[in-house]
């Protein structure tokens, strides 16, 4: 390891409270203090820079997955489950999942999930318009990727609420294990062989994309148990950021009249209005790599064997590559944004997440007059995500 004495160095825990309660700032102090910065604290560097960044994601060979995408080290240090056969493997092991999972998720097979998608999101718009005053997260951002993920994955519906409590902790560990992990961990005990025992074979609805993945192990391609890891990577990774996505943007859309009414006078820019939305306010803010050999970045030397944590929402934010960054923007041309990531590891179920908001954003923009945010806005807490955990607003029917 480098000597890290004459690196560029910063000193606070990105886990503090009130640390993170202004993201914004601290962003910006990574990204603007040197093009890799030494986290004192935590012993890792950051990378804030969009130019950056999209290089350490383009570059699997010199920055791996395979030791794990968070703070955790997992061929070194004992982690909470297993390594995950997509984020947290490299090729070859990495390339057979992911070309599975690019099976599984075709074009052919999201355009047949489309009509029920549209369906689900007209019962859920329609309910929440009859009651007017709803929480914008739990009656529209949350119900709906809640009903329509765990069924296209055929997951039983009784005890759903289990599958938050997972993730939660998911999310919670890739950083330090800290108190908010401990806690998200002891919550999580009771409920652990439930999410095994409800992604088995038995236990996965016929006709669905767990069924088919299960397929996939009758004809040798994977084991019985590396499926049930696949359904709960599939819904662990897709439920939360894709939940305070949609949350962000609908947030973003009240808040931006003249956006709010493009979008209502042509539905069909909801798909653009979830991408500025995930540009504007990504939902998973970091990811880690770990150094196979001694590097640079801008300048700034790292040794082997070092976390590297990419800063997304910094990155997303950067003034060199975006202008009026700080601006939601639903005209503007975001290709490039990379709250997906990019490279062999960018996000495999993007396209369903796509899929879901659009359907989703769309839905409202058609039916909702008027967004009115009429209370404060509550955060969520937690490690390795942001979103709203409830926001009151006042739906206005078309």
């Amino acid at each position: 390891m480098l000597n890290h004495s004459s690196a560029p160095t910063l000193d606070f825990d990105l886990f503090d409270t009130d640390v993170m309660s202004q993201p914004d700032h601290y962003d910006q102090l990574v990204r603007e203090t040197a093009p890799a910065v030494y986290l004192a604290r935590h012993g890792v560097w950051a990378v804030g820079g969009h130019t950056d960044v999209h290089a350490v994601f383009g570059d699997f060979q010199t920055y791996s997955s395979a030791s794990g995408t968070g703070f955790t080290n997992i061929r070194k240090q004992e982690n909470w489950r297993k390594p995950s056969l997509i984020l947290e493997s490299d090729p070859p092991e990495h390339s057979k999942y992911r070309r599975i999972m690019n099976k599984l998720l075709s074009p052919a097979v999201l355009r047949r999930l489309r009509t029920d998608f549209e369906q689900t999101a007209e019962r859920i718009v329609d309910e929440a318009l009859d009651r007017g005053d709803v929480d914008l997260m739990a009656d529209l951002a949350e119900a709906f990727p809640f009903n329509v993920l765990p069924d296209t994955v055929g997951f039983g519906k009784e005890n759903r609420e289990n599958l938050l409590i997972y993730s939660e902790l998911n999310f919670n560990a890739m950083g330090e294990k800290n108190a908010r992990f401990h806690a998200a961990a002891e919550r999580a005990a009771p409920i652990m062989d439930w999410v095994v025992e409800n992604c088995r074979r038995d236990a996965i609805a016929p006709d669905t994309m767990g069924a088919a993945i299960f397929d996939l192990a009758d004809q040798g391609e994977l084991t019985e148990e590396e499926a049930g890891m696949l359904i709960r990577i599939f819904i662990s990774a897709g439920m939360d950021t894709t939940i305070n996505g949609i949350g962000f943007t609908l947030k973003a859309l009240a808040q931006h009249p003249e956006a709010w009414a493009k979008l209502r006078e042509n539905p069909g820019l909801a798909r653009a209005a979830f991408d500025e939305g995930l540009r504007y306010r990504a939902p998973s803010p970091y990811i880690g790599r770990t150094t196979t050999c001694e590097t640079e970045i801008g300048g700034v030397r790292i040794g082997a064997e070092e976390k590297v944590i990419l800063f997304i929402a910094a990155a997303n934010r950067d003034p060199r590559q975006w202008e009026n960054p700080t601006r939601y923007d639903i005209d503007r041309k975001t290709s490039g944004h990379l709250a997906f990531g990019f490279g062999i590891h960018a996000c495999v179920g993007q396209m369903m997440a796509r899929l879901e908001a659009e359907v989703i954003i769309s839905t409202i923009a058609r039916k909702v007059a008027k967004i009115e945010i009429i209370g404060e806005p509550e955060y969520q807490s937690i490690n390795w995500l942001r979103g709203l955990s409830g926001l009151p607003v006042r739906l206005e029917r078309a």
